[in-house]
Formats: structure tokens, sequence, C-alpha cells
């Protein structure tokens, strides 16, 4: 008789989320990934008021993702190899003072009136962020069993998702403005008015972003107060063999490399539908104001949310890379719907594509950690840099729409979702050494 040995799979009922011991350090990490929803989904709000405000292109304004996650991408190897030396605790409190440094910048933005002040504001903040998610996703994923690792990081970014939907509300509230003008009534203005106009307009953030780096700030007090545990991942027995070290020894696991592409067209879908929501809707329905059309953002998020939530408890019974291709599937079909659709059909599917986002992010993340050992917090660097999709596709949906329509540019998060979709189907299996010798011994020629 055989014992069988755990087989990492999420959907074990019998796994727990986590151990007594790390309950206190889990809830206070897990309070960050609340936190970061405030940088990164306000750049929704940001995109329409400052496009407004500094009459932009959507190609400009979509600007404010590139260089919001072009810090991502540049922070992440720095912040992997802060961690690695400082431990995760020093690292996380480097990430939120630098996150409420990029914020306050925000009042000297505002003040300036140049565009590209508030593209730096954002590009420091998001080198803030890069360092917690660095830290906080794999610090989340070995605070407990690894086989619910998965489950255990959904359950985190769930509060994440709580920030995302308050955040719009918020900031439709302290920051849109309900001041809408035609092109004709932008060419009347006297020089006077316009400089007026776009000085209301920018003060709008002053305030909301001052209160944003006050919480960063309160926050690392916190952290700094508590005591974390500094966990050292243990080198795995199932390693790649004759692998190197640092980042060459990472990448040579092949379901990392798969998850790293994923999460490069994840974070670009995301980010993409999320960034053109309002414009879409305004599109679809001409003359609609931002302040009106935000509620269709609102709700986008609110399905994130939920999704969130209902994908971490379903994940105890489900795998989760089936999760993970079912809800892709779904979103392409959503994706398809708002290229192909009629009436309010689009407007619906775009909304829906929230629920189906909800838990790609947390899953392909946690998969591509599996059985990585002391190339975590490289992996995790590496992972993050992949959020550069974050900046590289609303990009290109901005520039279609401008040579096109919004509607158009939504093919780009199709595509997007269907990498992921593969990823959850056949990406996702860790190449351990026992995997490695069988396919060698299935491969190898007949003498």
């Amino acid at each position: 008789m055989t014992t069988r040995k755990p087989t990492g799979n999420a959907s074990d009922k019998s796994v727990p989320i986590t151990e007594r011991r790390y309950i206190g350090p889990l809830i206070l990490i897990t309070s960050l990934f609340f936190l970061w929803a405030l940088g990164v989904n306000l750049n929704d709000v940001l995109i329409p008021h400052l496009k407004k405000a500094f009459r932009l292109t959507d190609f400009r304004s979509s600007l404010v993702q590139t260089a919001f996650f072009g810090g991502y991408f540049i922070a992440a190897l720095p912040a992997g190899w802060v961690m690695e030396r400082v431990g995760y605790k020093k690292g996380l409190l480097v990430g939120l003072v630098t996150c409420a440094a990029g914020a306050a910048l925000f009042y000297p933005a505002a003040s300036s009136l140049l565009y590209g002040f508030f593209l730096f504001a954002l590009f420091i903040m998001a080198c803030g962020q890069s360092f917690l998610e660095v830290g906080a996703n794999p610090y989340v994923t070995v605070l407990g069993p690894a086989e619910s690792s998965e489950r255990r990081l959904n359950i985190a970014q769930s509060f994440n998702a709580v920030g995302a939907v308050l955040t719009p509300i918020l900031g439709a509230a302290f920051i849109l403005t309900k001041t809408e003008h035609t092109s004709a009534q932008f060419t009347a203005m006297t020089a006077a008015q316009l400089q007026a106009y776009r000085v209301a307009e920018a003060n709008t953030v002053k305030i909301p972003y001052l209160v944003i780096a006050g919480v960063f700030l309160l926050v690392a007090l916190l952290i700094y107060l508590t005591d974390l545990p500094e966990i050292r991942e243990p080198r795995e027995s199932n390693e790649l063999p004759g692998a190197s070290t640092g980042l060459r020894g990472a990448l040579a696991h092949r379901h990392l490399v798969l998850g790293i592409i994923a999460l490069f067209f994840y974070c670009g879908a995301q980010v993409g539908v999320g960034s053109f929501v309002i414009r879409f809707v305004q599109y679809l329905n001409p003359g609609t104001p931002a302040t009106i059309a935000a509620n269709y953002l609102k709700l986008h998020l609110f399905g994130f949310m939920i999704g969130r939530f209902t994908g971490s408890g379903i994940m105890k019974y489900v795998p989760a890379p089936r999760l993970l291709w079912l809800f892709a599937a779904g979103a392409v079909v959503c994706m398809i719907v708002a290229l192909t659709g009629f009436g309010v059909l689009p407007m619906w599917a775009v909304v829906f594509t929230g629920f189906f986002n909800s838990i790609m992010f947390p899953t392909i993340f946690a998969l591509s950690l599996k059985s990585l050992g002391p190339f975590t917090k490289k992996a995790s660097s590496l992972l993050v840099m992949a959020i550069i999709g974050s900046a590289t596709f609303p990009a290109v949906m901005g520039f279609i729409s401008d040579r096109s329509s919004i509607r158009t540019s939504f093919v780009i998060p199709l595509i997007c979702y269907v990498v992921v979709f593969c990823y959850g189907m056949w990406g996702y299996k860790p190449l351990t050494l026992s995997s490695l010798t069988q396919t060698i011994a299935v491969e190898a020629p007949a003498k």
C-alpha cells in the first residue's frame, strides 16, 4: 500500500490556508494589496481627466499607463535585489516610502500645469509599488503550505479588488468634474479663460494624492513597528540539473518563462480594457459625460471584486489551472461581443470582463512560482517586470483608436486573453527533475 503525496492542487480541502503563527503577518501584508489599488486604479480616472484638462489624444492620454507601468518594469529587478539582501520587511518599507514620495509629487505637478510632470510623479509612485508587488506577492505564497499558495494569494488579492472598486468612486467624486466643453467652445476661449480652466481641472488632484501619500506613510509606520517573520525559501530537490544561479537559473524553469509571457499579455488586457471603459461607453453613446460613463467602470471593477472572492472560494474545489482557462475563455467571449455586438451588449460585455479578469493575475503569479525554491525572489522580480504589458498594450489600443475607433482597439485584449487561456491549459506545468528525466527517456532515440 502506498501513501499519496501532496499534489500541490489547491482544491485539496484538507490543506489549510495558512498556519496560526502567520495569520497576523498575512493580515498586515494583505492591507498592502488594498493600498496599491489606489495607485493603479486611479489611473483609469486620471486618463479621461487629464485628457480633458490638457486636450490630449487617446494615444497621449494612454501614456499615463506607460509612465506608471514603465516604473514597475524598471524598478522590478532592483526591488528583487533589495529583497534578497535586506529581506521582505525592509524592502516593503522602501516601497511604501517611495510610493508616498510619488503621490506627494502630484501637488507640484498640478501647480506647474505640465503633463510631463504628472507622468514623472506616476513613474516614481509606480517604482514604489513595484517594490510592494515584488515583496508582497511571493511573501503571501510562502506564508503557509505550498499546496494552498494559489488560493492564499487569490484571497489576499481579493482585497486589492475591494480597493479597485472604491477607487473610481472616490476618484469620480474628488477628481472628475462635470465641466464639459466642445471643441468649438475651447476654440472660442481666450488664453486667460483656457488657463483658468486648466488650473481648475489640475487642482482637483492635489488633495486626493496628498491623502494617499499620508496613507502610504501610515502603513509604513505600522510595518516598521510590527515583527514580521523573515522567511527564507528552501532549496528545492527538483531543481533542473546543471541550472545556474541568478536570473539564468530562474529562467531555466519553463513554466516561469511561460508565466512571464502570460502575465505580460494579461496585464495588457486588464489595464487596456479598464483604461478605455469610459471612452468605450462614450463612443457607443456620444455626448455621455465622463461622470456618467464612469458608472460602467465602477461596475467593471465591482465584478472584478466579486470574481476575486468567489474565485478564491471556487478554487477550494476546482484546480487553479482549470479555473484560469475557464475565466480566460469567458473573457475571450466578452471581447468578441464587445467587438461585434449590438445595442447595450458590447457595454455589458466590457463590464463583465472585470469578473473574468479577477483571478488571472494572482493565479498566474502563484503557478509561475511553483517549485522555484531559492529562485523565488528573482522570479518574482521577473513576473513584476511582465507588468510592462500594462504600459504597452493600452498605448497600442490608443494608437489604433486614433486611427480607427476605440471599439476596433479591443481586438488587442482579445488576443491577450487567448494567450492566458493557453497558459491555463498547457503552460503552467513545472518542468521538474522527474518530468525532465521522463521527457529525455521518451525522446531519446532508440539505439
